[in-house]
């Protein structure tokens, strides 16, 4: 229903507007996909962009740190496979108290020298299961308070067999009076023969020096860096005191069961992407955290460009769609005119044919339509015309046998009755009547023979009802000499005589005139006789009141012989009253 309504609010009167239309509607639909889509995919370039750039920043960090690492591993590599310290951590009674003390100095002096070469050492610590303990620096105190073997570091090394433990971060609790965070790195020391338990080696690594490789990678304004070991505890974050204090919280969860690179969250505009990058070395996952909409910070300038260069685009193709619109209903409003001049009967009209495609054969079949139909409706014309013509002459040529008769049977009767001159006048008339008539097959005739026909015809109905028809002619002269179709008058004449004066009492008399009026002659037949209702002159007019006597070419016919030859413009037009007599007033060009 509402898909009918847009339909009907939208639908234009023009094929150029409905053209228009659509094209525009095409284009902005086309344009704001492309825009949606150049946006997307600028912003998932710029993520993927970001994403690869933090994954490769993450593999430094990691590298960096499996590098110190490493270091420790070889700082327990080389104790592991120290002599003196083996020697020392066995109970060799032979050595004496002297002997073993200045082994011990030596192996201070050693663990000493390995830490002044490496600041981001903090301490290196020897755990004897003997009870003997072995600083790095005999100036530093163990804590009385803590016991080695309880703490989580040593047990985890004894339970790795000779294998490297790494802890999480912490505060160092061995050394009295020190509690910097640190790392810590636990092995256990087996001696050579017999695998025999000596003790646990304790490396500790500045926690400051994971701190400050951290601290250099920049992600963003927000972003930072955080590190989980193998059990996803936290070594290293940024905000380690939010963190421990439940003020801000991490995916942890997600990120120890992603199996990929990276993931990004779906928190509106504080969404972030995590990269993690997992350490070989450690098993430890380094983990980068930035800010989605840090990532494209130029997001409304995008939108902005994307925006204002889609109005320009859909400016630039609504001009295009309106020309091209133009262009291809310019031809149907042409063809559509013609059809108008074609509909007001211009038929002579003609489209022109500018292109050779569906509208350009439409338009060779329309200007070959309008020719065809002009050309049937001459033909057409014609064959009317000449049919019409073929009916009057026919007519014309017609003798109704009751005058016929009736004239010759007063011949006959005055013969008898030895009027001669009677005799001579009506035969001589009755013959007139016939040459007219004739007029040697010519379809003109002057108005002159006009009159006079109708005059021999009038002299011939007077001889036969004596007093009680007379006749007038006057005809002005001037008028005489120009040409009419023949056989105008009589039928007239005759329609007067049979329906208005044969049933009058008095004497009924016609009246023929002719006279110009301005460019055309005015030829009337005037009569006294009982005169029409309009009813009846419409039925004169189609042809319903011809006379049973009369000679059956009837007004109608005399009306659209005059209209045939002459135009619309002239014809008969009856002024009748009941009881006044009627006059039929014939309008003709003037022909010379």
């Amino acid at each position: 229903m509402v898909g009918n309504r847009l339909i009907h609010f939208f639908r234009f009167k023009s094929i150029q507007s409905n053209i228009a239309f659509a094209f525009s509607c095409l284009i902005v639909a086309t344009i704001t996909v492309i825009a949606w889509m150049s946006y997307h995919l600028t912003t998932e370039a710029v993520k993927k962009n970001s994403r690869d750039y933090t994954y490769q920043l993450m593999g430094q960090v990691s590298s960096n740190i499996d590098s110190y690492i490493n270091y420790m591993e070889n700082i327990s590599q080389m104790v592991l496979s120290n002599y003196d310290i083996k020697e020392y951590l066995l109970k060799q009674v032979y050595l004496g108290a002297s002997g073993k003390e200045d082994l011990r100095q030596k192996i201070s002096f050693q663990l000493n020298t390995v830490l002044n070469t490496r600041k981001d050492i903090s301490s290196v610590l020897i755990f004897g299961t003997n009870g003997k303990i072995i600083p790095y620096n005999d100036n530093i105190q163990i804590n009385p308070e803590v016991d080695p073997i309880e703490q989580s570091w040593y047990k985890k090394a004894i339970e790795a067999k000779g294998k490297v433990v790494i802890s999480s971060s912490h505060v160092q609790n061995m050394i009295l009076n020190d509690y910097t965070s640190v790392i810590s790195l636990s092995r256990e020391l087996n001696s050579d023969v017999g695998g025999e338990k000596l003790g646990v080696l304790l490396v500790d690594l500045n926690y400051s020096v994971i701190n400050d490789i951290c601290n250099k990678i920049k992600l963003g304004n927000k972003g930072y860096v955080f590190i989980l070991d193998a059990n996803g505890s936290i070594v290293y974050h940024p905000d380690q005191q939010l963190i421990s204090a439940n003020q801000k919280k991490e995916l942890i969860s997600q990120v120890m069961q992603t199996p990929g690179s990276s993931f990004v969250t779906s928190e509106g505009k504080n969404s972030r992407m995590y990269t993690i990058k997992t350490s070989q070395s450690t098993g430890w996952k380094i983990v980068g955290v930035t800010y989605v909409d840090e990532l494209v910070s130029n997001k409304h300038e995008l939108q902005m460009y994307a925006f204002v260069g889609g109005i320009g685009f859909l400016l630039i193709a609504v001009l295009l769609s309106f020309i091209l619109s133009s262009r291809i209903s310019r031809p149907i409003k042409h063809l559509e005119s013609s059809m108008k001049e074609v509909e007001r009967g211009n038929f002579d009209t003609q489209v022109d044919i500018e292109s050779s495609n569906e509208i350009g054969h439409l338009s060779k079949r329309f200007n070959r339509m309008t020719i065809e139909i002009k050309e049937l409706m001459r033909q057409n014309a014609r064959e009317q015309e000449l049919k019409r013509k073929s009916e009057l002459q026919a007519l014309q040529a017609q003798i109704n046998p009751h005058f016929l008769y009736n004239t010759l049977d007063s011949i006959i009767w005055m013969a008898e009755s030895k009027k001669s001159n009677e005799v001579v006048l009506m035969a001589a008339s009755l013959a007139k009547l016939f040459r007219i008539s004739i007029s040697k097959g010519q379809e003109f005739i002057t108005i002159s023979n006009e009159i006079e026909h109708i005059e021999n015809y009038l002299t011939i109905q007077k001889m036969r009802y004596k007093s009680k028809l007379d006749f007038e002619i006057n005809v002005d002269k001037s008028i005489l000499s120009y040409k009419v179709i023949k056989i105008i008058l009589q039928p007239l004449v005759e329609n007067s005589i049979y329906h208005g004066l044969r049933n009058k009492d008095s004497v009924g008399i016609v009246q023929i005139t002719g006279i110009r009026r301005g460019d055309s002659i005015l030829l009337q037949v005037i009569d006294n006789g009982i005169g029409m209702s309009p009813e009846e002159i419409q039925d004169v007019y189609q042809y319903k009141r011809s006379s049973k006597q009369g000679n059956g070419i009837g007004v109608q016919n005399v009306n659209q012989r005059i209209k045939i030859y002459y135009g619309e413009q002239y014809g008969l037009h009856y002024e009748s009253e009941l009881g006044q007599g009627t006059t039929v007033n014939i309008w003709l060009p003037i022909i010379e």
